[in-house]
């Protein structure tokens, strides 16, 4: 099986990071087999979206209402409202798996690979590729 790490700044605020280039540049010479893609982190997920068209913006804000950032969570530690993004990754799963063939991420036209961050006190994210050969 092959594995590669990728580092991904996501920076001082939350974010919603297209990470669809760089794995398609990771797995470009690996062929036809499945891709797992894992966040290793407690406050971070994984998404399928259209990216550019306003969807990264209206996801942040529908996370806002559903999960606003106040004191109302018993998990207290970071900045204030922190113990939300504790409750992201039952919402965005931390890791997807997808199709590769001839070296590309099989997507929908409009589809890209998505690191979503609510958490600014963690501004760097570790994202593991595994690729298993089909």
């Amino acid at each position: 099986m092959w594995s590669r790490r990728l580092e991904v700044r996501t920076g001082d605020r939350q974010s919603v990071n297209d990470l669809t280039p760089a794995i398609n540049d990771a797995v470009g010479e690996l062929g036809d087999g499945l891709l797992n893609i894992l966040l290793p982190h407690a406050t971070a997920g994984l998404a399928l979206i259209e990216t550019g068209s306003g969807s990264d913006d209206d996801l942040l804000d529908r996370l806002e209402g559903l999960l606003p950032r106040n004191e109302r969570y018993r998990h207290r530690h970071g900045a204030p409202g922190h113990g939300r993004d504790h409750l992201l990754p039952a919402f965005i799963s931390p890791s997807l798996t997808l199709p590769v063939v001839g070296g590309r991420l099989q997507l929908g036209t409009w589809q890209s690979v998505v690191l979503v961050d609510t958490n600014a006190d963690n501004p760097v994210r570790q994202v593991w590729l595994s690729f298993a050969t089909g």
